[in-house]
């Protein structure tokens, strides 16, 4: 029981991540955060530069887009910012920050960004105050968002793990085909030189 409590603890800390990630931007260049998120799933992100001198802090842009390049954040002249949306397609959701040009003198800049998504970005005081529920009752409405995020993760793997599997077999059927046609065309062109040479030396008299 003991085994099966910590396996679950370890799959809704999981499941619903929350990512704080410090970016050490170049002067010049751009530096991107990616995550693999399946469809339907709340995603929040905060961003702020950290700067020793909050009175001339070095502003930045930022650019989230979807896996198919979906633009869904743009900000430009920026020194913090948020943004949230819900995922409509599964993939490899980009945010990407480099340093205004004009605002910065040289050297690094600091980003901190704090990356929630699935039920970490959930507003669970919202849903506690609009259903008047606190305290046990509140986690268990956690929980049982946990446990259904799991359910949707497991099946996003089984969809993924089932069109890599299909994805493998074509690749395969293709390779023996491919192995086969190789071969078969170098005993065809062996029996061509072959061939040739005999008719060669037949013609010079040699055999």
């Amino acid at each position: 029981m003991m085994k099966s409590a910590v396996a679950i603890l370890v799959i809704v800390c999981m499941v619903g991540a929350i990512e704080a990630i410090w970016l050490t931007l170049p002067s010049s260049g751009t530096k991107c955060v990616s995550e693999e998120i399946q469809n339907n799933v709340v995603v929040l992100g905060d961003y702020v530069v950290v700067s020793e001198d909050q009175a001339h802090s070095p502003t930045i842009s930022v650019k989230v887009t979807s896996p198919y390049g979906n633009n869904l954040h743009h900000a430009e002249n920026s020194t913090h910012g948020q943004f949230a949306f819900t995922t409509h397609e599964a993939g490899n959701y980009l945010a990407c920050f480099w340093v205004d040009g004009t605002s910065h003198g040289g050297g690094d800049v600091s980003v901190n960004l704090d990356w929630k998504t699935g039920i970490a970005a959930k507003d669970w005081e919202s849903v506690a105050r609009k259903e008047k529920i606190e305290g046990i009752e509140l986690e268990l409405r956690k929980l049982e968002g946990a446990v259904e995020a799991i359910h949707e993760n497991l099946l996003y793997l089984k969809s993924r793990e089932a069109e890599m599997r299909n994805v493998s077999e074509k690749t395969n059927a293709r390779v023996a085909w491919f192995s086969m046609m190789s071969v078969a065309v170098c005993i065809a062109v062996s029996a061509l030189q072959l061939w040739h040479l005999k008719r060669y030396f037949q013609k010079k008299k040699l055999i």
